[in-house]
């Protein structure tokens, strides 16, 4: 008989695997408490959007309260680099010692496997072209797609220039990595150029090893996991994972269990904590760990979460960008938020209350809308007052926060 965890339990389990165990730091925010973060969580996945701030920050603001985010780009440059950039959970920060963990991955790439179709046909049709950007990046790197004479795209993916086709596809075949940015602009150079020695060397580690190690760091980041959970972690397919899940739990590394109103099976970490109470508070961005897998956020917090960027603006249910608000072990409401950096303010545009939502909601919502408004360096912030609790954040405001009429 497997054993049966209550869902609140379970809830509590992922929050602390996650780092909302604890309080946050008083003291100011290092390389170690990143790291320790890092640790926790395996990667920070990368995003472009910069509606209130790019979602890589968010994480460890979330976790460890206001930091400098010269903090997450130095660890993520120089020659004393402690991340790196691929593709992990989408493009994401990883420290650098899960590298090796990933070469699997840059080798199916090599071999136009497990990309992007278009990008893979572009591999294998030119060819010639590709190994002359290549000999590019070895001559003139770190150098940005935008340095080569002519490159010119028409914005996205789909309207790539030839030239961002080419470091793309030898970024995801691991030729080249990222060895800085300029502005959010990847430049391109070669790993043995870039990651530590110790790293690039690395002896190589059979692809069922890899899978295993990734499901450990997936497993411990998780706390409590089903099969899924732990496959999109690091987005392994189930052919990867064949085997792997029955070794660890014959190691005692993972142990099969029940969640309450669960449908799939689920596994419990070993060094997973079971705390009795969690006393979190906290924006998270819409690609932080524990809402990234939507169908998991709804097992665990009843949470229906959808990105509504690309939806048109009079179809939107709740907003552009919209972040769910943790508070205690439960998701309680969300805010859509816009941080307009050229008049100096953190704009509230709508709130919407979650069932389960405390009377202290609003309040508890302004404090956190406040912290983030000063990391981010605004001036003010102005409450527009949309939504079902837009009128109790206005109420627990005080005056000079509406916008103007």
């Amino acid at each position: 008989m497997r054993q049966t965890i209550s869902l609140r339990l379970a809830r509590r389990i992922a929050l602390a695997a996650q780092g909302f165990g604890e309080p946050r730091p008083s003291g100011p925010i290092t390389r170690r408490h990143l790291a320790k973060v890092l640790a926790r969580l395996g990667l920070l996945q990368i995003d472009s959007v910069s509606a209130v701030v790019r979602a890589h920050y968010m994480p460890l603001f979330s976790r460890l309260g206001p930091y400098s985010m010269d903090l997450l780009d130095t660890a993520a440059a120089g020659r004393k680099r402690t991340l790196f950039e691929y593709w992990a959970h989408e493009a994401s920060f990883l420290p650098v010692e899960t590298y090796p963990l990933l070469r699997w991955r840059m080798e199916r790439a090599s071999r136009h496997e497990e990309m992007y179709g278009g990008l893979a046909t572009f591999g294998r049709e030119r060819a010639d072209f590709v190994a002359e950007i290549l000999r590019q990046i070895i001559d003139r790197g770190p150098i940005a797609a935008s340095d080569i004479e002519g490159a010119k795209g028409s914005g996205g993916w789909w309207g790539w220039s030839a030239e961002k086709q080419a470091f793309e596809w030898l970024f995801w075949a691991g030729k080249v990595t990222t060895a800085a940015r300029r502005g959010f602009e990847r430049l391109y150079d070669l790993p043995e150029r870039v990651l530590p020695r110790h790293i690039v060397e690395h002896p190589h580690i059979a692809p069922e090893d890899a899978h295993r190690d990734l499901l450990r760091i997936s497993a411990r980041a998780l706390g409590l996991a089903t099969s899924g959970d732990l496959r999109d972690y690091f987005r392994l397919s189930p052919a990867d994972i064949k085997g792997r899940l029955e070794e660890l739990v014959d190691t005692g590394e993972l142990m099969p269990v029940a969640v309450e109103g669960w449908k799939q099976p689920a596994y419990l970490h070993v060094d997973a904590r079971l705390p009795r109470r969690i006393e979190a508070r906290a924006l998270l961005a819409p690609f932080d760990p524990v809402v990234w897998e939507r169908s998991r956020t709804e097992r665990l917090f009843d949470f229906r979460y959808r990105i509504e960027i690309y939806t048109p603006a009079d179809k939107r249910q709740y907003g552009y960008y919209v972040l769910p608000f943790l508070l205690g072990d439960r998701i309680v409401a969300r805010v859509d938020l816009r941080a307009d950096r050229p008049a100096g303010v953190l704009r509230v545009i709508a709130a919407f209350a979650e069932p389960c939502a405390p009377p202290e909601t609003a309040a508890e919502l302004i404090d956190e809308l406040r912290l983030m408004q000063g990391w981010l360096g605004l001036e003010r912030m102005e409450i527009v007052g949309g939504g079902d609790l837009g009128p109790a954040l206005l109420g627990a405001a005080g005056s000079g926060s509406a916008m103007p009429g």
